[in-house]
Parts: structure tokens; sequence; C-alpha cells
């Protein structure tokens, strides 16, 4: 963590760090405090089909204990949320720190990054699904009538969620972590209410009962792993959230409500089924008496909103990484908060996001049928996060080889394992959380491959911009006609003349007053100080060159830097200002560095991007755009 954010944390007032400790229940741990709804009984059924017996049970509780303890307290909040870019967390703010210093394997961590995002963004599609799905399932213990309603109603509280994340969550988000509270303490009282149905469930603590289930049950053990995995989804949250509230609110929080809560509750669940072995049936609702079921429903139905809110959120702050690192092409980015720039929304993700997660309500019908397909995407992005961890600690922290494999090897092992045994699942439903995520990867690879190929295929023809501004100043008489105000020319690459400023000389035969070279640079941090912003070189009476630098957390706003640059010193006008910009019409070509179908799928991708003055917040009424064909 840098040493602003441990300044920072140290002077937090212990009223700040439960505020912000208290909204972090809702944001970060919504989705890993829902899985008590479904992971017990997913864990059940491998199991029960000759029988359930006492070991099994408590052998279960056990392993989910465990599973908690080893993966989420000690990888993530012990571990994890400590190898922070700046205080920002999450795969692609890793990958950004990790690309400084990247020594021969640059690839391979764009890759392993690429998939870890991917993997998160299948799992932004699934967590709604199962989550409202499972919640709603309630509804049929307090009446079963309403059986045949449960899809109908997933859907109408899904759509309704998508439909309100135009109008920014910043408004409810102040309500997310009370309600969530509220579950923990509601889970955990009812997990209390039944541990004296069979006080041996506290057997559970031993790590005995998890390593011999194994041992003894074989392939049934492997099985059951992949179902147990289940207790820890929405850990990734912990980490990619990091920004939002800092490590120590989360490391409270985790502490002090939600470990106990999902601990006393998976108790509770274990000690009712060694009571009353029917209940085995569903666990989480069994434990609540008649008249508190229906109260119960609705609030699990509001923490799995939240829960799903936290993902959707989260996948539009991970689109905007992305776009910004050069993953992604441009889209259209609105901010919903005034004041708060990480509460924004993406149209084109929402409307993908609210297709995905539709699409699998009605595909799998039930939460036990889409519990199948779920755990993939989650075990695969652990992974990848834990083998980007290890470069972490052997850059960043200069731990030896020896030192590193010994921390970190037996976490990658174990974490292997819940992989392979989620892969069981692949022919059940799990081949679906696979096909997003490699839909994800081969779109962020091809964009990025296909934007280095079409610069390298541009800089055969770009003349340098020296070479340029010296033969342009030379006064003669086929000099172009010089006219009032400043022409702003966008590029990518501030060592050649954009083609926007060679094709205005070459139509219009004309030069303005000033000429400014402008490029905007993303660097591999989380945020830019406003000192360090631009850098600003003179290159002769009439132009000059402009690099203005962003985080890859940050807005891209043009017109904002530029009015901060006048102030510095630049002269120009705004209103007689006009910004130029190149627009490329791509064509495919079968020689290029990339197949045919990539060709097809990066020009697709191109055409869809937002429009560059939109993106750039540049005044619309001062934009002029020239195009040209460039074949790739």
């Amino acid at each position: 963590m840098s040493e602003e954010s441990h300044q920072h944390e140290r002077h937090m007032t212990p009223r700040k760090l439960f505020y912000l400790a208290l909204g972090s229940v809702g944001v970060v741990y919504g989705d890993i405090g829902t899985s008590p709804l479904y992971a017990f009984r997913e864990a059940l059924k491998p199991v029960a089909h000759d029988g359930l017996t006492r070991f099994e049970v408590i052998s279960l509780i056990s392993l989910m204990i465990w599973a908690l303890t080893i993966i989420v307290t000690i990888k993530y909040v012990l571990f994890l949320l400590r190898a922070d870019n700046e205080g920002e967390g999450g795969t692609l703010s890793l990958l950004a720190l990790l690309m400084k210093t990247a020594n021969g394997h640059t690839a391979l961590l764009m890759l392993l990054g690429l998939m870890g995002a991917a993997l998160f963004l299948g799992d932004a599609m699934i967590t709604p699904a199962l989550s409202v799905l499972s919640a709603v399932e309630g509804l049929k213990l307090v009446t079963p009538s309403l059986s045949e309603y449960i899809v109908p109603i997933s859907v109408v509280i899904l759509a309704l969620l998508f439909v309100v994340q135009s109008r920014g969550t910043g408004a409810v988000a102040k309500f997310f972590g009370p309600i969530t509270a509220v579950w923990f303490i509601v889970i955990a009282a009812a997990g209390v209410s039944h541990i004296s149905d069979d006080y041996g469930i506290l057997a559970a603590f031993n790590p005995y009962y998890a390593v011999s289930f194994l041992l003894h049950e074989g392939f049934y053990g492997v099985v059951v792993l992949g179902a147990v995995f289940l207790t820890v989804t929405g850990a990734e949250a912990l980490y990619a959230d990091l920004g939002h509230f800092g490590r120590r609110p989360i490391q409270w929080a985790w502490f002090a409500l939600v470990f106990p809560s999902l601990t006393l509750n998976y108790l509770g669940q274990g000690a009712l089924v060694l009571g009353k072995p029917e209940t085995m049936s569903d666990p989480f609702y069994l434990m609540f008496p008649q008249w508190a079921l229906l109260p119960v429903v609705i609030l699990a139905t509001a923490a799995t909103i939240i829960a799903s809110q936290a993902v959707i959120t989260g996948a539009f702050s991970l689109v905007r990484q992305g776009i910004n690192l050069g993953f992604l092409p441009r889209m259209e980015i609105l901010f919903t908060s005034e004041t708060n720039t990480g509460q924004i929304f993406v149209p084109s993700v929402n409307a993908v996001l609210f297709i995905g997660v539709i699409f699998l309500v009605l595909s799998f019908k039930t939460s036990d049928a889409l519990a199948t397909a779920y755990g993939i995407s989650v075990t695969g992005a652990m992974v990848v996060t834990s083998i980007m961890a290890f470069e972490f600690v052997r850059v960043r922290w200069n731990w030896s080889l020896p030192v590193a494999i010994i921390a970190l090897a037996p976490l990658v092992a174990l974490e292997m394992i819940f992989l392979g045994a989620n892969l069981l699942k692949i022919h059940d439903g799990g081949y679906i959380p696979i096909l997003i995520a490699t839909a994800f990867t081969v779109i962020m690879w091809t964009w990025r491959r296909g934007t280095a190929i079409l610069m390298e295929k541009t800089r055969h023809t770009d003349i340098p911009l020296t070479s340029f501004v010296s033969s342009i100043e030379r006064k003669s008489e086929h000099s172009p006609a010089q006219v009032p105000g400043t022409a702003i020319f966008l590029t990518s690459d501030p060592e050649s003349a954009p083609a926007a400023l060679l094709h205005n000389l070459k139509h219009n035969h004309v030069l303005h007053d000033r000429n400014v070279i402008l490029t905007i640079r993303t660097v591999n941090k989380p945020r830019v100080p406003g000192h360090d912003r631009y850098k600003v070189e003179q290159i002769s009476e009439r132009f000059s060159r402009v690099e203005l630098l962003f985080g890859f957390m940050e807005s891209q706003n043009v017109s904002q830097a530029l009015a901060t640059l006048r102030k510095t010193g630049l002269k120009f006008d705004i209103m007689s200002t006009s910004f130029y910009l190149g627009r490329r019409k791509l064509v495919p070509d079968a020689k290029s560095g990339m197949p045919y179908w990539q060709d097809r799928l990066y020009i697709a991708l191109a055409n869809a991007a937002a429009n560059p003055s939109d993106y750039f917040r540049l005044p619309a009424n001062r934009v002029v755009e020239l195009g040209s064909h460039v074949i790739i």
C-alpha cells in the first residue's frame, strides 16, 4: 500500500472506521453472505445417495469452516488486501502493477490478467441469477402453490434491478450496509438457536474431520468439494473493492461480524440436519419457524439484490479499468454521482449482463441446477489471482523464490483441487461460465492485439512530427494559409504527425495560429495527482506537444484537464479552439497478423466503440472529424 494510503488508514477515526466497515458489509460481503442459502444444501446431495451419516455432516461443516478460514481469512483478508496498487485492488489493478516490472513474460501476465477479468465478468452474470433464485425459492415453504411463480418473480426482480442501474446506486447504497448487517445478525441468531439440537456439531472446528472425509470418500469427496466451494464465492469482491473502503474497514467487518455469522449459521444448519435428517432438503429456511419464513424470504431477497448490485457495480468498474488499460474499446460511461467518481453506469455492459442473467434464469429455472454451473468462474479467478500474487511477492516484496513457493504453493494446490472438483460439473452446466469467460477473454485479447497491429501498420506511413514541423515552418510560396485560433489534434502517437493534421492541410490548405498535438495516456496506477496530470513541450512558435496522464480508475475528461492547463500558462480560448480527430475506416486483410475472423471481430468492436468526442468529454460543437481507410 502506498505511504499516502497508510497515513490515511492510520489517522482514521473510530467513527469513520465503523461507518466504512458497515458500508463494506453491504458492498463487499453481500455475495459471500448469501452463500448459506444454498451451499450446505448442495454439499449434502452427493453424500446423501445412500443415507447420511453423522461423520459426513460434521465433516461437511468442517470443510466449509476451514475453506472460509484458509481461502477467505488467510489468503484474502490477511494477505491479498496488502497486495495493492496504490490502494486499489482487483485482477486488473494487480496486472497494471506487475506490468511495470514484467521481466520478459509480459504476454503471460497479460493473458492471466485477462482470464481473471473475464472469469469475474462471468461471475457477474451467474451471481445475480443464482442468488435471487435461491432467495425467492423460500416462497415454496411459505405457500407451496407459489412454486410455479418463482421463475417469473425472479425475472421481474432482476429486470427491475438492471433498469434502476442508470439512476445510480448512491441513494440506496447507504441502506446496503445496515440491511446486510441485519441479514448477518439474523443468520447468526438462527444458527445459535439450532446448535443446541446437537452440540456434537462443534467437532467441525477440528480439521481432522475435513481431511479424513476427503481421504476416505475418494471420488465423492472431490464432487463434494465443488459444492463446498460455494461457501467462499464472493471472496474476489474483497480484493476488487479494496479501493472503495480500505483495508482496515474490510478486515474489521470480516472478523467482527461476517466470519462469526457465517460460521454460526453453518454450525446451526449442521446441527439441525443431525437432529432432523429430513430437513436436508432445505436446511437454511427450515431453521426458521413457520411464522418467520415470509419475513426471512423478504430479507433474503433484499440481501441477494444487494449482493447482485455489488457484483454488477464491480463489473462496471472492471470494464472501465479494461478500457483505460487498452483491453477494451471505448464505451459510453455515465457518472451517476456528482461527488463519487466510482459510481458509474455503462449501458452496453448493463445490457449484456441483463441478457445473460435472464437467459440463465430461464434456462436453469432452479438454484439447484444453476449451482452446478457455479464455481468454475470463481475458482478459476482465484487460481489466477494466486499465481499473480506469487509474482507480486517476488517482485514487489522481494521474497526469495523458496519463501514464495513455501508460502503460496499450498494455497495454489488447494485452489487447483477446488477447480478440479468444479470442472467435474462441466456436463451439468459448468460449460456456461467457461463459454462466457472464453468469449470475454477472446474479445479483450483481440482488441489488445488488433490495436497493436494497427499502430504498427500506420507507423510505416507516419511522418516524424519534428521533421514535419520544421518543413512546414519554412516560409515559402507554398506555405498554407494561416488562420486565427487554436487547433488541437488528438493522436495516440506523439512522435508522428497526426493523420487529422495532414488531412486538414491536404484538403483545407490552412494552418492555425497555435497547433497542439495532444496525446492521452493511461498510466499503471489508479489516479494521477493534478500537478502530474500534464506534460507540455514547445516544438516551435506555432506547435506544442501536450501529454495528458490519467490513472486507470479515472474518467478521461479532456475538457476539464485542458481548463486546468490554461491556468498554468498555455494560452488558448476554448471558444476559438477546434478539436481534430482522425476517424479510420478499417478494412480486413487476410494477410495481416490475425486470422480473418479476428479481423472481423476487431472491426466490429471498433465500429461499436463510443465516439471519442463523447468519451473524452470534448465540447460537442468544437469537434471536426477527418476520415481515412486503413487495411489491417
